[in-house]
């Protein structure tokens, strides 16, 4: 349920250090515990045999990838395509003006759909992953807790869910020198490694990488699906910026995430070398025994920071989604007064603990689970740059010559990626694919049968002439009071209030045809919130705006617009919503009989417009009717 009320947002953005040092906790949870299993799927791919070059390219190829996709793709350019200060792969979507399914809008709504449900299908497997990967940290010392590290994920991980309802108000205070402390443990570990091996300083040279990949033959597509994991939280940074701006988050990418992450990767490397063979771990390997323990629980913490990064992002994804008429309206709950982005949604935050669960018993390890890591989000940053091109020709207005050029580079890399990860389609890699793919069904079929329904229900409206000429002739009872309808279509004179009259035979006195629009920026001023058009004998239409990661109450909506007759008594007006029952229209080609009946269960379960708009219960009074499309 909607609390009464949206909570604060600052009038002004925090200050840099401080909001540098909160987004090392939520942004950077993904890409700074990434050093605990990329070079160990590298180990696996290539049957851990090293000679220096082959460690050296790897190397290079992992500092090279943190350079061009995050360090310049992501914070130069794609975190430079704000939606008026917000981020994501849907606020890019509305920012290219493509939220639509029909007509030029087409095939950059899908890209943007696509992207977004396969977001989804990472954060199934994220929390699994990360904290299985701490945990098997203990293998190093001994392998009497091995039976147990699986179990204990399943524990930390429902755990985890658990107390997503109480918000991550007070532990999200910690989260920011937590993974500080994180940074500067595997910092200190990368130099220690560094030292007694300089010569990994020299993998800054990008002739290293392509010697290895001219060179490796087969082996090289699946050291390059290992790789990519070094930079999976990479769309975190553009999902996030709403909470913490872009120069925090670049300043914390810069001065402490990128520098501990090549340090680190650099003292893996430097163990590669010295050892020449290695199984297990790299990143617990290369640490000393009597640190292990220590490191692991660190490592644990980290994770579960990682976890609850991408939980919340899963929560923000669905408000959008949600707002901009791509899923059906689902509980919201904001558990900060302070913090306006934490929020909780009990049905996204059940259906992923029971996902992630599953997907952590059935692969039972991180190296098993490594094969279904990285297809979706290879897939969403190939989308992004694309979306990033419409940006730069449609918003920056950019030269064609230009936009190719830097988009192409951008592209290359998604696409050897995107090729690499498809190998590990049939090791696990269909896992999020096809997870992606059934949201995707579903945000369309919402969105197509929400139109259809618009459409029949416009058809069915009354005639504003017709019908103002007989309340004139007193041909409807009038009684005192004030009615507030709430409808999806933008006639004056929408067929809710016809349905009422037949009900209830009598209409009140001051009537408010009331409809509520989600715009495709995130967040309305006031003075464009409403607008107000008088339609004639006492009645008015009104249109209330939400930005699409606002959480609407419309009490309060109401009582800030201006031009409504003074006589109108908000506080103890009646609002009336329907219960629709979605039925086929005889012939529609518009669904097939499997899909309409999806939509149906859709919109008949969606959340009531008691909690949806956060309004007295009291003083609502629901309509069934039929709708056939």
């Amino acid at each position: 349920m909607t609390e009464a009320t949206p909570a604060p947002r600052s009038a002004s953005p925090p200050a840099a250090p401080g909001a540098a040092l909160a987004a090392l906790g939520i942004v950077f949870g993904d890409l700074g515990t990434s050093p605990l299993y990329t070079l160990q799927t590298v180990v696996q791919a290539i049957g851990g045999h090293f000679t220096a070059e082959s460690a050296l390219g790897i190397l290079s190829l992992i500092v090279w990838t943190l350079i061009i996709t995050i360090s310049i793709k992501y914070c130069l350019f794609v975190m430079r395509a704000d939606n008026h200060g917000e981020g994501g792969i849907l606020a890019l979507m509305s920012l290219v003006g493509a939220n639509s399914l029909k007509g030029r809008a087409l095939p950059l709504a899908v890209m943007g759909l696509v992207g977004a449900a396969l977001i989804y299908g990472d954060g199934v497997i994220t929390p699994a992953i990360s904290v299985l990967s701490a945990l098997e940290g203990v293998n190093v010392v001994t392998t009497a807790l091995k039976p147990y590290v699986m179990p204990l994920a399943v524990v930390i991980l429902i755990l985890l869910f658990l107390v997503q309802r109480f918000g991550t108000a007070h532990i999200g205070r910690a989260f920011g020198p937590v993974m500080l402390l994180w940074f500067a443990v595997i910092a200190v570990l990368g130099i220690v490694g560094i030292v007694q091996s300089p010569v990994v300083l020299t993998a800054i040279d990008p002739t290293h990488a392509v010697r290895f990949l001219a060179h490796s033959g087969a082996v090289g597509p699946l050291v390059l699906g290992g790789v990519f994991l070094c930079i999976t939280g990479g769309e975190a940074l553009y999902a996030d910026m709403g909470h913490f701006g872009a120069q925090p988050i670049r300043l914390s990418w810069y001065a402490v995430v990128l520098p501990a992450l090549l340090l680190n990767y650099a003292g893996q490397t430097a163990l590669l070398i010295q050892k020449g063979t290695i199984t297990g771990n790299p990143f617990f390997l290369a640490a000393p025994a009597w640190s292990i323990y220590p490191l692991v629980i660190l490592a644990t913490v980290a994770t579960i920071i990682a976890s609850q990064a991408i939980i919340t992002g899963s929560f923000s994804m669905t408000r959008q989604a949600m707002q901009l008429g791509w899923l059906p309206a689902v509980g919201i709950r904001q558990t900060s007064d302070k913090t306006y982005g934490q929020i909780y949604v009990p049905v996204v935050n059940w259906l992923m603990m029971l996902a992630t669960v599953g997907v952590t018993v059935a692969f039972g390890s991180s190296d098993r689970l490594a094969g279904a890591y990285g297809t979706a989000v290879s897939t969403t940053m190939l989308l992004t740059t694309g979306l990033l091109f419409n940006a730069m020709r449609r918003v920056w207005k950019w030269s064609l010559p230009l936009s190719i050029g830097v988009a192409g580079v951008f592209l290359i890399v998604d696409l050897g990626f995107f090729a690499a990860n498809l190998l590990k389609i049939v090791d696990g890699g269909w896992l999020p694919l096809t997870v992606g793919a059934l949201i995707f069904f579903l945000m369309t079929t919402w969105r197509q049968g929400v139109d259809a329904v618009r459409s029949s229900l416009a058809r069915s409206a009354e005639r504003p002439e017709k019908f103002l000429a007989m309340l004139a002739r007193g041909e409807v009872p009038r009684v005192p009071g004030t009615a507030v309808f709430l409808t999806r279509a933008n006639q004056a004179i929408p067929s809710l209030i016809g349905d009422h009259i037949k009900h209830m035979g009598a209409l009140h006195r001051h009537v408010i045809a009331l409809t509520v629009v989600f715009e495709e920026t995130p967040r309305i001023a006031e003075e464009d919130r409403s607008r107000v058009e008088p339609v004639g004998e006492g009645i008015v239409r009104v249109q209330v705006c939400f930005g699409f990661i606002e959480i609407p109450d419309l009490q309060l909506a109401l009582v800030a617009v201006k031009g409504l007759d003074p006589g109108i008594d908000l506080a103890n007006a009646v609002f009336f919503g329907t219960r629709d029952q979605v039925v086929p229209k005889p012939g529609s080609p518009l669904f097939s009989h499997w899909r309409l009946p999806l939509f149906a269960f859709l919109y008949r379960n969606a959340v009531k417009i008691v909690d949806r708009f956060n309004l007295p219960p009291a003083n609502v009074v629901e309509i069934a009717r039929q709708i056939e499309i």
